[in-house]
């Protein structure tokens, strides 16, 4: 009977074998994380306005052209430019379709209580060189919506011989197809940019590195402007 329960035991055991290990989980056997598709971005609807799409002239009385530069670190200085127009091709259904033109004269630069020849030496070759090249322009080449009223303007500055592009950030102020007092569509707009003016050739008194002690290289350029276009229809 002994012998009997000894082969039964060892026929249990040969016929169970050893244990089998548990199966190691793989990189292969892990199901990857699903990835999110990208969300899409809803398209910027232009704010509304009565005023029709077409071709706008400056408003010159309601216009003006500052800009600032940093003098030795202390402050912000500021001048402007008396004479410039501009022509603006509308379309509020489609702003990226708009662009616009500018012509400024820089022998209009006006400063704030000037010292005696002050004026003089900043139109001079150093500087602006008017007299050589008495126009400065500017022409769109993009008009890219940022928001609502809002527009990204790149366009190419030809400043002392030289083209340079420009970015403004513009703001779409509002507009009307016409008024009891002013028959004319009217809009306005508010646009700020810089630039760097040894990009043409106007580098007298740029601060040496790591000081301020002279005119910023940077330009901020401040623009607000009115325009009128196409007489309101009866």
């Amino acid at each position: 009977m002994k012998r009997f329960l000894l082969v039964a035991g060892v026929l249990a055991l040969t016929a169970c074998g050893p244990a089998a290990e548990p199966k190691k989980e793989t990189k292969a056997d892990v199901a990857p994380a699903p990835v999110a598709a990208p969300a899409e971005t809803a398209p910027i609807v232009p704010m509304k306005t009565e005023a029709p799409a077409g071709t706008y002239k400056l408003d010159k009385a309601h216009a003006s052209l500052d800009f600032r530069v940093s003098h030795i670190g202390f402050s912000n200085y500021t001048a402007r430019f008396a004479s410039f127009d501009a022509e603006l091709t509308f379309d509020p259904a489609n702003p990226g379709a708009s662009s616009v033109t500018a012509t400024i004269d820089p022998r209009s630069l006006t400063l704030p209580t000037p010292p005696k020849g002050f004026l003089d030496e900043l139109l001079n070759d150093k500087w602006l060189g008017a007299a050589k090249f008495p126009r400065m322009t500017f022409k769109s080449t993009k008009v890219e919506l940022t928001g609502a009223n809002t527009a990204r303007i790149t366009g190419d500055l030809t400043l002392k011989g030289a083209t340079v592009p420009v970015t403004l950030d513009a703001t779409f102020n509002g507009g009307y197809a016409g008024h009891p007092y002013d028959p004319a569509a009217r809009i306005g707009f508010s646009a700020k940019g810089s630039l760097k003016r040894t990009a043409f050739g106007v580098s007298e008194g740029v601060p040496a590195p790591g000081s301020t002690m002279g005119v910023s290289d940077d330009v901020e350029i401040i623009v607000e402007a009115e325009f009128n276009g196409p007489p309101k229809a009866p």
